[in-house]
């Protein structure tokens, strides 16, 4: 399976090592906005083909999938452009910068027949898969409430690309992704958004706290931060036991299940398994999906890609954050009430 790289920073860098790791994917190309980030970064990774432009890269039909790796803010633009030409494609988190510019992505995909894929490595994770899997089987009883988060320690300044409203910048779509994609796996769409923030004096949030809701009780605290490190836990509370998370949750190294009246049972990682190695197991799932014939995968399903976008502007008109160029409403949609 041939990759083109769409970009060439850190989270580009990692996916790369992964692929070029793995024995049936070849990355045959990357682009940058300039020849000399793309040309360097095809020297470090044995790559065949740079390019100075996103339209060369999207234009080359030597390539499968493009995996598109820009700030968020570039998404819609970058992906938008490798799905008219004809190219299937892989989408770093957040999936956009709001739900209007996920739906035209997700609208061009299906118009032209090919692969999209928000890159959420989490739900490809096998022990996130355990996870889902031991809950949706009642494990635990019937779920009663979700916790989790996630915060950086900082402090950034405001030239940080995280302070910085031109670039999306902000807790909750660089971190906030995590807890609230982590609730949606579990539970779907919530019924419900309401959120608090501190805002920076730029205008994006500097941490931010949400509480959604379902019918029938069900509530997630989630929480996002980039003023305090926290410990990356969540926990999952049923009517008869729970699941913790001690730390890392959306790529674990293990949880621990609680059922009442017996003893805890752990469940670990694969030892083979590095820190990041759902970046592989991504990779693995696009691969399996395309031989497969499939446009979207059903671990990352796109109407669940779009259900996060939608909860995550809601938040953001909660809080009132609004990124430069949007109209009055974040999103294309109205927002939950």
């Amino acid at each position: 399976m041939r990759w083109g790289i769409l970009a060439t920073g850190g989270i580009a860098a990692a996916f790369t090592a992964d692929l070029v790791d793995l024995p049936d994917a070849e990355v045959v190309a990357v682009a940058s906005r300039r020849a000399e980030p793309a040309e360097a970064f095809a020297e470090r990774f044995g790559i065949e083909r740079a390019y100075g432009t996103w339209d060369e890269l999207a234009r080359d039909a030597g390539i499968d999938v493009v995996y598109v790796a820009t700030p968020h803010v570039a998404h819609r633009a970058a992906a938008g452009l490798c799905l008219e030409a004809g190219r299937n494609v892989l989408c770093e988190k957040p999936f956009t910068l709001n739900l209007r510019e996920a739906t035209e992505l997700v609208a061009l995909a299906r118009r032209h027949g090919r692969f999209l894929m928000e890159a959420m490595w989490m739900y490809c994770n096998p022990l996130v898969r355990r996870l889902k899997a031991l809950v949706d089987d009642g494990a635990i009883g019937d779920v009663r409430t979700v916790q989790a988060d996630f915060g950086l320690e900082g402090p950034f300044p405001p030239a940080h690309r995280l302070r910085d409203p031109d670039l999306g910048g902000g807790a909750l779509l660089d971190l906030g992704v995590y807890p609230v994609s982590f609730a949606h796996l579990l539970l779907g769409e919530p019924s419900d958004v309401s959120a608090k923030a501190v805002l920076s004096a730029e205008g994006v949030d500097l941490q931010t706290g949400a509480l959604l809701s379902w019918d029938g009780g069900v509530l997630a605290q989630l929480h996002c931060s980039i003023t305090g490190g926290t410990g990356t836990t969540a926990s999952v509370t049923g009517s008869r036991g729970r699941i913790d998370v001690p730390s890392g949750f959306f790529h674990p190294e293990r949880f621990v299940l609680h059922r009442d009246g017996r003893d805890p049972e752990e469940f670990t990682a694969d030892p083979a398994d590095g820190p990041r190695s759902s970046l592989r197991h991504e990779a693995l799932e696009v691969m399996r999906a395309l031989r497969a014939g499939e446009t979207e995968s059903p671990l990352v399903p796109l109407d669940g890609t779009l259900a996060v976008m939608r909860t995550l502007d809601a938040v953001r008109e909660r809080i009132g954050v609004r990124y430069p160029g949007e109209a009055a409403e974040p999103g294309a949609e109205p927002a939950l009430v």
